[in-house]
């Protein structure tokens, strides 16, 4: 094997040399053999590494080629170079089998052939047993040449002793288990990804742009620098730029996780993803397509996507190592017995079967359990990882909150002016806007059964406000900063009022009559029903330390994080400093969970050890997320890390009770007390055992039937496709 020093990794999977000489080197190169492999573009830039004269491959071998100068720097430079690829490099997006079904042809088979076995005559036994171990016995030799010992070798050495020694239904019934295990973990990995890419896709965006004088509808990735570029309500920002013209109110909350819009105006930076609700901008493109911030963040989760787990599943690497031992075990007994009935025995007992079939199909029960709750895991590692957390880091709004305001208070600072009136009268002129905080006047106005109040033509400030007569008065609605600075109302007389709901992180819009102010209508965001349950649940299952990171005002954020009783709090956060917070609280030793549903919470969620993604999220959060909740509510979480740790206790136990009773079976075998046959069947009914107890379903509390989820999983379909 090639073993890379330094900064990279043994390429002990991936690739090792098979031959060389001056001038050549032969490699196998396993990722050859993917069937989405892009080979030309492969060896285009191996073609350009420096001093790499000729490049060939054979993808039916996986042999790679390469015709160089001779140096052994180049020699060092290529080796260096496929060792540091990422695993998924070269690969597109074509997937042609995940759409097609797994073919049962060979399970059938295997089962037809174990079932002929009793009516058969020996000689067509011998035939039949070989025609159907046959693609277990070519794995394993292939497995043995290509990588050296591994589980596969000792499936085709128990198959084939079994066979030698004439157990014709051992062998059979042993190779039947491995194809279900294999047919098993296939299908459900080719289940996930079609799944994940529905829920995944990223719609293609339009925009307009001035070209020649006029505007013209072209595709967002066409524009280029320095191109103005026109937006309206309901547009999204397709590039990062600066305001030119205009004035707008952006939604920009799946960028920064601030609930309310901003007012961008002329010589403000715009970054693309956010979404134009009032006004209109112009902008002149100051980086586009790949070199957006957004494109940067979303390359940025792709290679961390990309990069191998730290720890690779229990199974693989238990049952890889105990293959030596049942190997040296054989080769002393026969040493010291010469007994080919006691090899044979202590070969058909090994730790590695239970271990290689039970543990892929417990995560993939507990996957499927999952689904059937509405959490929706990447994987088995995300499994792995929300078993282990011990700190969950939350986002604010959509997280915590519902990223719908809520009216909370009316105040009336005249005596004159009742609670209803003020409301009847405010809500008479937002109804004439979309503006978040209108709709939530409105709609609790109307549940208040107001009577609408007449008044003039209402002319709109973009960003700051509105105004209109009354009855021979001017009123004006909105912001501090717009009847303060551009009106002149006086503050001074109610700041005590105005401070006490600040304190409690409310938003506050103001109404002014003429030159006086008049009251204020204060708004909140709608806490989540379960948020302090699910949080005291998550102390319970051993997630101590909770902490809240968001891109919201500190007063605002400071208020939840009281009511909630969270531990830490971080508040105006960008997107950087969350990434730093989790790395910081990588490095003290947490094992971190991050949940968000922002594009500014993408790079936390890799980065964390495991990242939780709300159902109304960001598209690229839910790329960049490890756990995906399809029900809008925080109750998945607590859900999510029970059945992570119950899977995890459950490989455990497998683990140890296959140790324990293949120990005992090694012994008996060890001591000639166990023939061949005896010892295949318990060694088999173990593995089945193991088997049966790793697939028992295992309820989710709250988990909702199966048309409810399939509703769900219909619904995220429908709003990307609508997005798109």
């Amino acid at each position: 094997m090639m073993v890379v020093k330094g900064n990279m990794k043994t390429q002990e999977e991936d690739f090792r040399i098979i031959h060389e000489l001056p001038n050549r080197i032969r490699l196998r190169l396993a990722r050859l053999a993917h069937p989405c492999f892009a080979v030309e573009e492969f060896e285009g830039r191996v073609s350009d590494l420096d001093g790499v004269r000729t490049v060939r491959t054979n993808r039916r071998a996986r042999s790679l080629v390469v015709m160089y100068d001779g140096g052994a720097e180049v020699r060092a430079g290529l080796l260096h170079w496929l060792a540091a690829l990422p695993p998924n490099a070269f690969q597109h997006e074509c997937d042609p089998d995940l759409s097609a079904r797994v073919d049962p042809t060979p399970l059938i088979v295997s089962s037809l052939a174990l079932l002929s076995l009793p009516v058969l005559p020996a000689p067509l036994k011998v035939l039949v047993t070989l025609a159907s171990i046959s693609p277990t016995l070519v794995k394993g030799i292939r497995t043995l040449l290509s990588r050296g010992v591994k589980v596969e070798v000792l499936d085709a050495l128990a198959v084939s002793i079994a066979a030698g020694q004439g157990g014709f239904f051992t062998a059979n019934a042993t190779h039947l288990l491995i194809q279900t295990g294999g047919y098993l973990e296939t299908r459900a990995e080719r289940q996930a990804h079609r799944l994940l890419k529905q829920l995944l896709k990223r719609p293609p965006e339009q925009a307009w742009v001035e070209r020649n004088g006029e505007l013209r509808r072209v595709d967002a990735r066409e524009i280029g620098e320095n191109e103005r570029v026109a937006i309206g309500p309901g547009d999204p920002v397709p590039v990062d730029g600066r305001v030119e013209q205009g004035s707008a109110l952006l939604d920009l909350s799946s960028l920064t996780g601030e609930s309310m819009p901003v007012r961008k105006e002329q010589g403000d930076e715009v970054l693309a993803g956010g979404f134009v609700m009032e006004g209109r901008l112009v902008l002149r493109a100051t980086r586009v397509g790949e070199d957006t911030a957004a494109a940067g963040l979303g390359r940025y989760i792709e290679e961390s996507l990309r990069r191998p787990s730290d720890t690779q599943r229990l199974a693989e690497r238990l049952g890889d190592r105990l293959v030596y031992l049942t190997f040296t075990l054989g080769g002393l007994i026969f040493a010291l017995t010469l007994d080919p009935k006691r090899v044979a025995s202590v070969f058909l007992i090994d730790y590695s079967c239970a271990l290689k079939l039970g543990t892929p199909l417990a995560f993939i029960s507990g996957m499927h359990d999952a689904a059937e709750a509405g959490i929706l895991f990447r994987g088995a590692q995300a499994l792995e990882n929300l078993a282990g957390a011990d700190t969950a880091v939350f986002d604010k709004t959509g997280t915590l909150t519902h990223s719908r305001l809520e009216i909370a208070d009316v105040i009336p600072l005249k005596p004159d002016r009742s609670e209803e009136q003020l409301l009847a009268l405010v809500a008479s002129l937002e109804e004439h806007t979309r503006h978040p905080y209108a709709e939530a006047l409105v709609k609790y106005a109307e549940s208040r059964g107001y009577r609408h109040v007449d008044h003039g033509a209402v002319e709109f400030v973009i960003a700051h406000g509105l105004h209109t007569e009354v009855n021979g008065r001017k009123v004006f609605v909105g912001s501090r900063h717009y009847l303060e600075e551009h009106v002149g109302i006086a503050f001074a007389s109610h700041e005590p009022a105005i401070a006490e709901r600040l304190t409690e992180g409310k938003t506050l819009l103001y109404v002014a009559e003429d030159d006086t102010l008049i009251g204020f209508v204060a708004l909140r965001d709608r806490v989540r029903e379960d948020a302090g349950p699910v949080l005291a649940r998550l102390k319970d299952l051993g997630i101590d330390q909770q902490i809240m990171l968001t891109g919201d005002a500190r007063h605002r954020a400071e208020a939840l994080a009281e009511e909630l009783s969270i531990d830490r709090l971080y508040a105006e956060q960008s997107p950087e400093d969350k990434l730093r917070v989790v790395e910081a609280l990588k490095a003290a030793g947490g094992k971190v969970v991050f949940v968000g549903d922002g594009v500014n919470d993408a790079s936390a969620l890799v980065s964390a050890h495991i990242g939780v993604a709300m159902p109304r999220g960001a598209l690229l959060s839910r790329e960049a997320a490890d756990v995906i909740l399809l029900r809008d509510d925080l109750e998945g979480l607590a859900q999510a890390r029970e059945l992570a740790v119950r899977i995890r206790d459950l490989i455990h136990g497998n683990f140890r009770l296959d140790v324990a009773v293949n120990s005992l079976l090694l012994v008996a075998a060890t001591f000639g007390w166990l023939p061949p046959v005896a010892a295949a069947l318990l060694h088999n009914g173990t593995t089945l055992a193991i088997l049966t107890r790793s697939l028992r379903r295992r309820a989710v509390a709250s988990t909702p039937d199966k048309s409810t989820l399939a509703t769900r999983f219909a619904g995220h379909c429908e709003e990307v496709r609508e997005a798109g």
